[in-house]
Parts: C-alpha cells; sequence; structure tokens
C-alpha cells in the first residue's frame, strides 16, 4: 500500500520526536561531537548512543539517568541539556574500527524514538601529510623572500652612490650650458650702466 511522504513519516514512530545530523566525521585520536534535539515532553527521559546499523541489535554505549547530570563510558560521554531540550555526545580517542552506524534514542517503553548518525573516521596520517604540505609551502615562501633582499639592498647602494651623483652632476651640466649660450651683452648690460653713471657723476662734480 502506498502511502504520501508526510504519512510516511508520521507512520514511523520517533522520527519527528528527534532530530540529529546524518553524518560526522572525526579525526583518529581526536575527538567528535554531535548534538541531537528532541521535543518538549522528553525532557526526564532518558537518552542513550548506541551503536550498530540494525536498530534492533545496537548496543547502548552510554546513557542518561533522566538528568543533566553528564555521563560517561569508554571514550564516550552523554550530557543532556533540558532547557534547550537537546543532548550532547561526544566520542574521544577515536579510532578508525570508531567508524560505524549509530544511533540518538530517548528511551520510553511506548514509543520508539531514535534517529540515525553516520559517523565517520579519518586517518591521522592523511592529516599529517597536509600540516607537511603547509609547512613545506611556507619554508619555500621564506626562502624566496630571503634570496630577494639582496637584491633590494644592491639596488639601493646603486641608487646612492652612483644613479644620485650622475643626476647631481647632470643637473649641473644643464645649468652650464645655459649660462654659456646667453647673449653677452646680457653679460655686459650691467657694468657698462655702471661704466656710464662713473663718467656723468666725474663731469657733473666741479673743480
Amino acid at each position: 500500500m502506498w502511502l504520501p511522504p508526510a504519512l510516511l513519516l508520521l507512520s514511523l514512530p520517533g522520527c519527528l520526536s528527534i532530530r540529529g545530523p546524518e553524518s560526522v566525521w572525526g579525526q583518529e585520536w581526536e575527538s567528535v561531537s554531535m548534538q541531537c534535539h528532541y521535543d518538549s515532553g522528553w525532557e526526564t527521559h532518558k537518552k542513550w548512543w548506541c551503536q550498530g546499523a540494525q536498530w534492533a541489535s545496537c548496543r547502548i554505549l552510554v546513557q542518561t539517568q533522566g538528568s543533566e547530570q553528564e555521563e560517561k563510558g569508554d571514550r564516550v560521554s552523554i550530557k543532556d541539556d533540558q532547557r534547550n531540550h537537546s543532548f550532547t555526545v561526544t566520542m574521544q580517542e577515536l579510532r578508525l574500527g570508531d567508524a560505524d552506524t549509530y544511533w540518538c534514542g530517548i528511551e520510553d517503553p511506548g514509543a520508539d524514538l531514535r534517529t540515525q548518525i553516520k559517523v565517520t573516521v579519518g586517518p591521522r596520517e592523511a592529516a599529517l601529510t597536509v600540516v607537511g604540505r603547509r609547512v613545506s609551502s611556507t619554508r619555500t615562501t621564506s626562502r624566496v623572500a630571503a634570496s630577494s633582499r639582496p637584491h633590494s639592498r644592491t639596488h639601493y647602494v646603486l641608487l646612492v652612490f652612483l644613479k644620485l651623483p650622475f643626476l647631481l652632476g647632470l643637473v649641473a651640466a644643464v645649468l652650464w650650458l645655459e649660462e654659456r649660450q646667453r647673449d653677452p651683452a646680457e653679460r655686459w648690460e650691467q657694468p657698462i650702466y655702471a661704466n656710464l653713471s662713473s663718467e656723468l657723476l666725474t663731469k657733473d662734480t666741479p673743480v
């Protein structure tokens, strides 16, 4: 019998009462956390974290006692935040073998409340390779910057001791040429006026 999608969801017990991420990824030997949300009314019910692809045979790793106190298991912990209607599961010191299908669930005799989460664990060697490439790239950049510094210093030395005196000498030569090209009448104009004034003063002076 075919059911519309909305009715199909309603036919699955608990599928709308608890929600979580479809998948999470963690790095080997590191920690990963996931948060599962539930509807109001389930605050004091026990929450648990179960491992296994099949819901009916999954193994409960850790569970709360109906309070907000954090509970711990083997490299895994769970803590309920009843005010925000969510609980957080943290897996520590991840192993490659921890990659599996897990379930966030709420204990209730008359309901079947759970949501499936796929956990993937990446090898630490891959992460170290990426970090190694970044370090190598950084060192290469530093070497290129260091090799370019002597060229900059050489440029400054040439500018101060060769280029600057050359420019000053060029300016002096231009000024000297302009002085040489001036009209001789302009150069002797002032002395002629001075001589004429001296002669007139001499003639007007009574003996």
